[in-house]
């Protein structure tokens, strides 16, 4: 049985011996037609046997220079830049060495000297031009099948050129790109392996007719959100479906593949941020480092461990009071999950004890508190909850960091911590103001960072959307008029971790999330996507709830000294002692005022 490798050893050489003699064919036909123009087609006799002669010196040279040069000792992609190179070298030189040949024929010359370079000219000519009829026979074989679905693609950049070379180039893409659109007035009327960039963003609707398209793909990697939600609406308008090619930070290869289409996601809707990182700043103070994340199972807690882990902590502690969710950390992050290790701790912050217990025992360096109750609705009717978890158990957390000589603390708010008007406000703004207070005698700087909603994270009104679309609906908005502020999980931790770098003593430290958005909007934008005909149904804002959100309070002020999505504002501390209460005898709201009374 023939070993495949000699297979493909032998189907090479056959190739090469193809091209060579493909190469000669061309030579020795310009060789001939030069001397047949020269003498205007009536060549003399005795120039006759010269050529004769002539032509094996024509092919022996063209072998030998080949060689020489690398031409035929290379595999070279048919009609590459690279091939054309060589091919253009050896066809100089060539044509210089026949010309010496010749010339030292002094009487008579084998052939006109003429002739040698109108013949090195059309050789090159032949052999070049027959490279590139081979590479578009190669590239038709290689082009999606028929029932591919026609694509129009957006952006004629460096991301959607390349994404249009992989489908042309991939026999089983499921796509066949048939035109772009672009609004750079300086790429009209470029093609692209023969797709035409054929107008603007205006021309969507016209285009999608003309080429009986299904699809548009997004192939500006960093579109923002205002460009997204304007295409996907334009699109949808025609029947098309969207897919996106992912921003440049998702991207895992060189250039971006058919692999790398996927479908319009809510975070792409609703914004995105690159990100800038000081990376040098976040290795110092975590690199080596024994760090806590308390709350480590929720969806920031977990998200800021699998961060964290990248950037070489000496032992990373991971609290929470949520075996459940510890154990799905763990699995996600290290592949198993026997729950037998010390990194995952069971523990209540509500327990002042135990929580200064582990920190004894861990002696952590660096914490991440990032365990509350969240739930706004659920807060209203329940408020003493959100005071033994997000103000007693912060205290607890801030007293077992201060006592062991914690070097910095990050407390995660919210803003709904800014001008508060809800139970989940007042309990953070509370958490806020002790952080501030324990920045006055901790050993180094103890912070919050505030920001708003998170795509994805447990309780987040897109999941509440997706779940009610899935159903059927209705699709319930609380109001018109009402917007929100989002994020992505992995945006708000690389903020937060950036924010534990460069954040100073009783600060406050806002994510900027760029421009609030309407919920109504995103209600609409997700029912499109869905394909569905679904009713939004326009209930009433529940108690403690605002129209807008806010970032800052009106007695804070917006600075950004070190960070361009990072605003810095100071924070009144509270006292611990001051948050001393006996629950127990104190009907719901008058837990609700006296909360309220420490928001300033």
């Amino acid at each position: 049985m023939v070993h495949r490798s000699s297979l493909f050893e032998l189907r090479d050489r056959i190739a090469l011996l193809v091209k060579v003699l493909v190469d000669l064919s061309a030579w020795i036909a310009a060789a001939v037609l030069a001397v047949f123009m020269r003498f205007e087609f009536s060549i003399p006799n005795e120039y006759r046997t010269n050529l004769l002669k002539f032509l094996p010196i024509v092919a022996a040279t063209q072998i030998f220079v080949g060689l020489a040069i690398g031409l035929y000792r290379r595999r070279w992609r048919y009609g590459s830049f690279d091939e054309v190179a060589a091919l253009l070298a050896t066809s100089v030189i060539t044509t210089l060495c026949l010309a010496v040949i010749n010339y030292s024929y002094l009487t008579p010359r084998l052939v006109p000297m003429s002739a040698i370079w109108f013949a090195g000219f059309v050789g090159l000519v032949l052999m070049a031009g027959e490279r590139y009829v081979w590479r578009l026979l190669l590239e038709r074989r290689q082009r999606p099948q028929p029932d591919a679905e026609r694509l129009i693609v957006f952006g004629a950049g460096e991301g959607g050129v390349q994404v249009v070379n992989s489908m042309l180039r991939t026999p089983t893409s499921p796509f066949l790109p048939v035109a772009i659109l672009d609004d750079d007035p300086a790429k009209r009327r470029l093609s692209i392996k023969g797709v035409p960039v054929v107008g603007g963003r205006g021309a969507l609707a016209s285009t999608a007719a003309q080429f009986k398209s299904s699809v548009l793909l997004i192939a500006v990697p960093s579109a923002d959100h205002e460009l997204i939600r304007g295409l996907t609406a334009e699109a949808q308008t025609c029947g098309l479906r969207v897919k996106m090619l992912p921003a440049v930070n998702e991207l895992v290869g060189e250039a971006p593949q058919i692999s790398d289409i996927r479908d319009l996601t809510e975070a792409d809707l609703l914004g995105r941020h690159q990100i800038e990182l000081d990376l040098e700043s976040i290795a110092t103070y975590l690199n080596g480092r024994r760090v806590l994340v308390t709350g480590a199972g929720g969806s920031i807690g977990s998200e800021l461990c699998r961060q964290i882990a990248r950037y070489g902590p000496r032992e990373l502690v991971m609290l929470d009071r949520d075996e459940s969710a510890l154990h799905e950390l763990q699995l996600s992050s290290t592949g198993r999950a026997l729950l037998d290790t010390p990194e995952v701790v069971l523990c209540d912050i509500r327990d002042a004890p135990s929580v200064l217990a582990v920190f004894v025992a861990r002696r952590p360096e660096v914490v991440f508190h990032a365990a509350a109750l969240k739930h706004l609705p659920m807060l209203e009717q329940y408020p003493a909850e959100a005071v033994k978890a997000n103000v007693w158990g912060t205290r607890n957390v801030l007293q077992a960091a201060e006592k062991v000589g914690v070097e910095r603390f990050v407390n995660i708010s919210t803003d709904k911590a800014a001008n508060p008007i809800s139970v989940l406000g007042f309990s953070k703004r509370v958490a806020e103001r002790l952080t501030s207070e324990t920045s006055r005698t901790a050993s180094g700087p103890f912070l919050s960072v505030r920001f708003g909603n998170v795509l994805n994270s447990r309780g987040s009104v897109l999941t509440t959307f997706r779940e009610q679309i899935a159903r059927g609906g209705p699709v319930t908005v609380t109001h018109p008029d009402v917007t929100r502020f989002f994020m992505t999980i992995p945006e708000a931790v690389q903020l937060v971790i950036q924010a534990g770098a460069i954040g100073r003593p009783g600060e406050v430290l806002v994510l900027d999330m760029g421009a609030p958005i309407r919920i109504l909007d995103v209600a609409q934008q997700m029912i499109a996507q869905s394909g569905r005909d679904i009713p939004v149904e326009i209930s009433h804002l529940r108690p403690g709830e605002k129209v807008h959100e806010e970032l800052f309070g009106d007695d804070e002020i917006d600075e950004r000294p070190f960070h361009r999505l990072i605003g810095h504002a100071a924070v009144a501390p509270l006292r611990h002692s001051d948050v001393e209460v006996d629950l127990d005898h104190l009907d719901p709201e008058t837990v609700r005022h006296w909360l309220a009374s420490f928001s300033s």
